[in-house]
């Protein structure tokens, strides 16, 4: 069994509580064709010069994470698991990049770079599972 990486296990814990608060909120006030109450993200885009630098990347990272996992669902759990997590973990190492281009604390940095690292092998072995499937 591979150990699990405390950083990637906290990342991951944030994104499910983050995703459950989501979905919460969205409850049945989704409209159609507005991926679930992102739709109005992409509206926002040219309000966001007068944002700090990284904030701006941020949310471009959060519109276009959030937009990735727009999957087509295959009605496959399994797979479909895979396949939204897969944007999800990208956005995650974007993310990384993000900090370690404008922070300005060494142990946030440390992070990252463990979280980038964690999720690029995660990344691979999902890849790696759906190409075993064909997928």
């Amino acid at each position: 069994m591979k150990p699990v990486n405390l950083a990637a296990s906290l990342v991951f814990a944030a994104a499910v509580g983050a995703g459950g608060y989501a979905i919460a909120s969205n409850h049945g006030h989704m409209n159609h064709g507005d991926h679930g109450g992102h739709g109005d993200h992409a509206d926002h885009s040219s309000d966001r010069s007068d944002l700090p630098a990284s904030t701006r990347a941020y949310m471009d990272a959060n519109d276009a994470m959030h937009a990735d996992m727009m999957i087509e669902f295959t009605g496959d759990a399994d797979a479909d698991f895979i396949l939204g997590m897969i944007p999800h973990h990208e956005g995650a190492v974007v993310m990384a990049e993000i900090v370690l281009e404008h922070g300005t604390d060494p142990e946030v940095a440390n992070l990252a770079r463990e979280i980038i690292a964690a999720q690029n092998e995660e990344i691979d072995w999902m890849r790696a599972w759906l190409a075993e499937r064909g997928q």
